[in-house]
């Protein structure tokens, strides 16, 4: 019996999700929203079963620090397989620096993959965004993660001076990935996003799965796309679809 349908009649129960963790923290956050909202499903037996799996955060981090996205994509496909083991039909991936390897990664996957960054791209131009802002690590700002998916819909993207992406790259490895953030910290993030509102932005995309926690929400001086929310509300509709049309 195909891998991942043990325990189901083909269409009749929904796909189980899993998530390729890359950081800890990261991973946690996302485990925690797709859980929130399988649980929102009204049915429990259509609510989907979730597995998560992830190699060291150190590992990663090594990969990425000499420009090693085949090691990355290696470390990815590897989880995926460990998930499909499992039993998963699908995976997501909450890190947003690592999207860059997902295309080889992909290629030989196992089993399937939803790309949280198209999954932002179409939301932020179904909502009618011609200008957003950026805010992540330095390895996001700086590469064609965002810029590349935006690019082709016609959405300009502005990033932050060298200051403040030092500034966010700082909170979320000094502070964020593990699990705090000092409110010094949190009017900072506020600040640089007020510089990238007076740049013209419309709104602000969080690429950062930690991003979340940097944030007062109360004053937001931009609307927030958060990725991470956009893929757990994705991963959950996508592990129902089948089972919404048998049922």
């Amino acid at each position: 019996m195909p891998r991942g349908r043990r325990a189901r009649k083909v269409a009749d129960l929904p796909k189980h999700i899993g998530i390729v963790g890359v950081s800890p923290e990261g991973s946690s956050i996302c485990y925690r929203m797709v859980g929130k909202r399988a649980s929102e499903v009204s049915n429990p037996e259509q609510r989907p079963t979730i597995s998560l799996h992830n190699l060291p955060f150190s590992s990663y981090v090594d990969a990425l620090r000499v420009d090693d996205w085949q090691r990355v994509a290696d470390m990815l496909r590897q989880s995926a397989g460990t998930l499909a083991q499992a039993g998963a039909d699908f995976c997501i991936l909450p890190d947003n620096v690592t999207h860059h390897a997902l295309p080889m990664a992909s290629a030989s996957s196992p089993i399937p993959w939803l790309n949280m960054i198209e999954i932002a791209a179409d939301a932020i131009v179904a909502n009618g965004c011609q200008h957003v802002g950026l805010i992540g690590t330095k390895w996001v700002v700086r590469g064609s993660t965002y810029q590349t998916l935006l690019g082709i819909r016609g959405v300009k993207l502005h990033l932050p001076s060298e200051e403040d992406a030092e500034t966010i790259d700082r909170i979320i490895f000094d502070e964020a990935i593990y699990g705090r953030v000092r409110d010094q910290s949190l009017g900072d993030v506020t600040s640089v996003i007020e510089h990238l509102a007076e740049k013209g932005c419309e709104a602000v995309v969080l690429g950062a799965s930690e991003a979340g926690m940097m944030l007062r929400h109360e004053r937001m001086p931009l609307p927030i796309f958060d990725p991470l929310e956009l893929l757990a509300s994705a991963a959950v509709h996508h592990a129902l679809a089948e089972a919404s049309v048998a049922s």
